[in-house]
């Protein structure tokens, strides 16, 4: 008799977003479960303009602005006010810049203001991740507003983590979210991951990954984790929820232990 109206959930999970960015939004709905709520609180990113619109490469002074900025604390605090079991940092180059201590400091800060419910954050998640699925070397992809700078920033992020990085570069694409398709993307990185690497690991939030995933691990015959797959595996986790329900999105929600 009744139309499902979004209320019937077994977990809620808050998530913080660049302002203009519909990136993680759009990918984290097509992964979760429908028993699964999604709750978004934006945050302003100097990099992003009205109707998304984005520099071809992102300044470090922004990424740097974003972590740094008063307003994600303040979102942070307002997110966490509402019925969600944990909060996603849907930002992966400020990790980059900052570094492992700096990620961790981040997340220290923001589980505070938010009442002290878990934070979580696509790196840490990505370490974690990989060490459950028992991989040693990966093959970095970031996205192409990504500057050789970030993305070696990127490198040194997993190698101090202890993993190798045999392969690591700003995917060759066209610089522009709307710009890039599941199939290109998948061509391309099928195109230059040797053999090295254990797993591939795709960087970015706002960059378009996960409906390559399976067909990635088919072509390549590894792991492929990409920024928003991994946030929302890690949120589940700490929201005590687990992965049952998300199909068809990797090994990561079926063999990481």
């Amino acid at each position: 008799m009744w139309q499902p109206d979004g209320w019937d959930v077994r977990v809620r999970i808050g998530f913080l977003t660049p302002h203009a960015d519909v990136g993680p939004e759009s990918e984290l709905r097509a992964m979760a479960p429908a028993e699964v709520g999604l709750h978004y609180a934006r945050v302003p990113f100097g990099a992003m303009g009205s109707g998304g619109a984005m520099e071809p490469t992102i300044a470090l002074a922004a990424v740097r602005a974003f972590a740094e900025n008063p307003q994600v604390d303040r979102a942070a605090e307002l997110l966490g006010a509402a019925p969600v079991a944990a909060i996603g940092y849907a930002f992966t180059s400020s990790s980059y810049v900052t570094g492992a201590r700096g990620e961790a400091y981040l997340l220290d800060r923001l589980r505070e203001r938010a009442h002290g419910l878990p934070v979580v954050a696509p790196c840490a998640a990505a370490v974690e991740a990989l060490r459950g699925l028992g991989v040693g070397r990966i093959a970095l992809v970031d996205p192409p507003w990504f500057d050789e700078t970030l993305n070696e920033l990127g490198r040194g992020y997993y190698e101090e983590a202890g993993f190798e990085v045999p392969y690591a570069a700003p995917c060759g694409l066209p610089s522009g979210q709307t710009l890039i398709t599941p199939e290109d993307l998948h061509d391309w990185v099928a195109g230059v991951v040797g053999d090295a690497a254990e797993a591939v690991v795709i960087g970015g939030n706002g960059f378009r990954a996960v409906g390559v995933i399976q067909a990635l691990e088919a072509t390549l015959g590894r792991p492929v984790l990409t920024a928003n797959q991994v946030l929302l595996w890690s949120a589940l986790r700490a929201a005590g929820a687990g992965a049952d329900g998300v199909e068809g999105y990797g090994r990561l929600f079926t063999e990481a232990v």
